[in-house]
């Protein structure tokens, strides 16, 4: 049987819906300091002084980074699913123009959460965003803002992120394909990584 496709009318009343269900992220970043700035504040304070350098990292490493590599490199993406029979996961390091073409495929109901792994290679970043819309025949049906975080420079090790756990549409109007939208910024609006992927929803993960 042919999956049913939803109206141009129940896409608006889904995407009222999720604008309805989200909430605003409240939070006024602190002034931006460089990363001598901050190791040259309060240098009397020992306690200040140990969680500075637990932030921070090492000074050596951030010294021997890349000159030429940006401060923030967002690596792959992974929908983490216990219930997923092979790995999800997007390289992003590589050509990003192919992934809406290879949509990941998602059973309906399953709870999973999206993972990014990144890098700061230079100074500390302040209040990094992953941001993502979904879109369903063009209509944008859901919008998602996570906030990160803040991050000192660990250009040798990689961070990650892990989102709340969702839960994939369900129901027959529910499946197909979605193109999705994400976004890696931070507080003062910079890009540091935007990629396309979709996602098809469909009553089994092989039907």
């Amino acid at each position: 049987m042919a999956e049913q496709e939803p109206t141009p009318e129940q896409l608006a009343a889904i995407a009222v819906a999720n604008e309805e269900s989200d909430s605003p992220v409240n939070y006024k970043p602190p002034a931006q300091k460089s990363l001598q700035e901050i190791q040259e504040l309060d240098k009397d304070d020992e306690s200040l002084r140990k969680y500075k350098e637990a932030l921070l990292g090492k000074a050596a490493a951030v010294a021997a980074a890349d000159p030429t590599a940006p401060n923030i490199q967002v690596t792959r993406m992974t929908l983490v699913c216990e219930t997923a029979p092979n790995p999800l996961i997007l390289d992003l390091q590589g050509d990003l123009d192919g992934f809406r073409k290879n949509p990941f495929v998602l059973k309906e109901g399953v709870e999973y959460r999206i993972k990014i792994n990144f890098k700061v290679n230079k100074e500390i970043v302040s209040g990094l965003k992953y941001i993502q819309q979904s879109f369903r025949k063009g209509v944008k049906v859901d919008k998602s803002d996570y906030m990160v975080g803040s991050y000192g420079p660990r250009p040798d090790e990689e961070y990650e992120f892990l989102t709340t756990m969702e839960e994939s549409p369900k129901g027959m109007l529910a499946r197909g394909t979605y193109n999705i939208k994400s976004k890696f910024t931070d507080d003062d609006k910079h890009d540091h990584l935007s990629w396309d992927w979709s996602l098809t929803i469909k009553k089994d993960w092989k039907d």
